[in-house]
């Protein structure tokens, strides 16, 4: 199945050609993914996401994306069976020879493993694998982070598989809380020739005074390493219906710190499908940035992400 049939009959909203920098799919007829398959839901940033736990392909992902012209997309590991580290990659490798999407793939490594080095091998065999993500362990609070936790940024085994990411051309997708981004920055400091791709706005989800400015200072730090790019998104709360009123501030703030040489658009669908359609999702991004510059637009929806992943 093609672009062409997946998109036929699809008019256009304008001509803005779009990169969906993070998204997934993934068939749960046939494969398995613990958090949703499995009995009872583990606590999630959205709540209840029981709304999810069914397959989505890319004919799910071009129905709901509608008439935006999404021309590549990078997919995100979806913790698969940590047990079987390649076996999504590979998976998600058939799919792009079956229907052209996705054009890159961040995979999973469990970067603290006894057989790291093995693993990242065998990631970066695979066409599509450019990056790779491993959810360090972190804290509730800034005030309960303990340096060096088992796991965290901050461990001696960890850094060490990080570390590895530069032998194979590798870069790393970045998912914390923003009172981790100061250790973020000291490890992208360290390892200069490694990407660091900070997931979802670094998750400003405490939208108080007190919240939004430790948020932006610690973005503020992270900005100042050049080998680190940031996507915009995940910017849902839970209950609500993600809104420009509600984000607007954030994403501008994002593209002002880091600059829009460093921002690209990312869905992160269909997990934010629990706060919103992708439709009015990419519509709302696309009002944000209606009155920055066309070129603007074009580096923040499709030519950074071209660049990051290679494409």
């Amino acid at each position: 199945m093609s672009l062409i049939s997946l998109k036929k009959g699809v008019g256009k909203v304008d001509e803005l050609k779009i990169v969906d920098a993070h998204h997934h799919f993934w068939d749960l007829s046939q494969n398995y993914y613990p958090w949703l398959c499995d009995e009872p839901l583990i606590p999630f940033r959205y709540g209840d996401y029981s709304a999810i736990r069914k397959s989505f392909m890319p004919k799910d992902y071009f129905q709901a994306a509608g008439e935006h012209q999404v021309v590549m997309t990078v997919t995100m590991e979806g913790e698969w069976d940590p047990k079987d580290p390649t076996g999504e990659s590979v998976w998600i490798q058939s799919v792009a020879e079956t229907y052209g999407f996705p054009h890159a793939h961040v995979a999973q490594a469990w970067l603290d493993g006894d057989n790291i080095d093995e693993v990242l091998q065998a990631q970066a065999k695979i066409e599509l694998v450019k990056s790779v993500r491993h959810k360090p362990h972190t804290a509730a609070s800034a005030e309960q982070i303990i340096i060096g936790t088992p796991g965290s940024m901050g461990d001696s085994k960890w850094r060490e598989g990080y570390g590895l990411l530069e032998d194979y051309g590798l870069h790393f997708d970045l998912q914390a809380p923003w009172w981790h981004l100061y250790e973020a920055a000291e490890l992208a400091g360290d390892y200069p020739n490694i990407l660091m791709i900070l997931n979802h706005t670094g998750l400003p989800a405490d939208r108080s005074d007190s919240g939004l400015l430790g948020w932006r200072n610690a973005m503020s730090t992270l900005a100042e390493l050049p080998n680190v790019v940031v996507k915009v998104s995940g910017l849902g709360l839970p209950g609500k219906t993600w809104s420009v009123v509600d984000n607007e501030s954030i994403i501008r703030s994002a593209i002002e710190i880091f600059g829009i040489d460093r921002c690209m658009f990312a869905s992160n669908f269909p997990v934010d499908g629990l706060v919103a359609d992708l439709h009015s999702l990419i519509s709302g991004y696309k009002e944000v940035l209606a009155h920055f510059p066309l070129d603007d637009q074009k580096k923040f929806f499709h030519d950074n992400a071209v660049k990051v992943y290679g494409l």
